[in-house]
Formats: structure tokens, C-alpha cells, sequence
């Protein structure tokens, strides 16, 4: 799967829920998230406002299990948790999250399984613009990273 993502603080989730709503974007749920980051190596470019991510998605019958096993290989770099409400808008995710030591933060994912380039980068022009972010207020850390260099 690929993803357009960007990514900003966000001092008052509220508006930004609100903003959403406005946009007609519905409410897919809300939920509290852990997300265990390994010693492993990331490709992707940290330069740019907006970025491209590539990922996949296999089940497994007992997570648990399998992060303990990855965990004990690997070595585990940092835990972060959050809660997060997510909003679909034109098949993008938006994610209101309260991030643990850090604060709030909006996150846009705009999928581009199809190839449609043009597309994606088009409906995250209209959810910035909604937002009222420009390039410069996007982080290009992972929440990973922003914990790990916190003062």
C-alpha cells in the first residue's frame, strides 16, 4: 500500500475536528494505539512537507506473540502511545491524536494504491487548505523520532 502523508501539531483538536465535520468527512472511530518501534531501517525521505510512505499489511494470529519474538531479536527503540480519532475524507484518513508526552497532532494519509498521483496530491492540497497549513507547519519526524529527541 502507499500512502501521501503529512503531518502538524495541532494545539486545539476541537477546531480541527470541526474543520473535518465541515469538510463532510465522516467519523470512522476513535481508539487508544501503542505502537512499538524496532531497530529496523526506514525508507523514506524526511525532506520533503508531504511524503510518500509504502507499507504492508499481513495477519497474524497472535500479535502479541510475534512483538515479543521481534521485540527480543530486534530490540525495541521506543513505545508510542496515543489515542486517536480518525476521519475518512474522499477515501483519505485523517487522524486527531493525542500523542502521549508530546501533545496533539493532525495527520493526513491520502492512499495511492492505484497509481493516481495527481489525485492523492490533490485532495491533500484541499485538506491543508482546509486546515489552513502551508508547507513549513508540517513535522517531518515520526512521533518515534520526536520522542526520542524531546529536550
Amino acid at each position: 500500500m502507499r500512502n501521501l502523508e503529512l503531518k502538524a501539531s495541532c494545539a486545539d483538536l476541537e477546531a480541527g475536528e470541526q474543520v473535518a465535520q465541515r469538510l463532510g468527512a465522516t467519523l470512522a472511530g476513535e481508539w487508544r494505539q501503542a505502537d512499538t518501534y524496532l531497530w529496523i531501517g526506514y525508507e523514506r525521505p524526511e525532506s520533503d512537507a508531504t511524503r510518500w510512505s509504502q507499507y504492508e499489511i499481513a495477519p497474524v494470529a497472535d500479535s502479541r506473540a510475534l512483538l515479543s519474538i521481534l521485540a527480543k531479536a530486534l530490540g525495541v527503540r521506543v513505545r508510542v502511545e496515543k489515542s486517536r480519532r480518525v476521519y475518512l475524507y474522499r477515501g483519505a484518513r485523517i487522524h486527531l491524536d493525542r500523542v502521549a508526552s508530546l501533545g496533539t497532532f493532525v495527520e493526513f494519509e491520502v492512499p495511492c494504491n492505484d497509481g493516481d498521483e495527481r489525485l492523492a496530491r490533490e485532495i491533500m492540497r484541499e485538506l491543508s487548505e482546509a486546515f489552513g497549513w502551508h508547507a513549513d507547519d508540517a513535522l517531518r519526524a515520526s512521533y518515534a523520532d520526536l520522542l526520542e529527541n524531546r529536550p
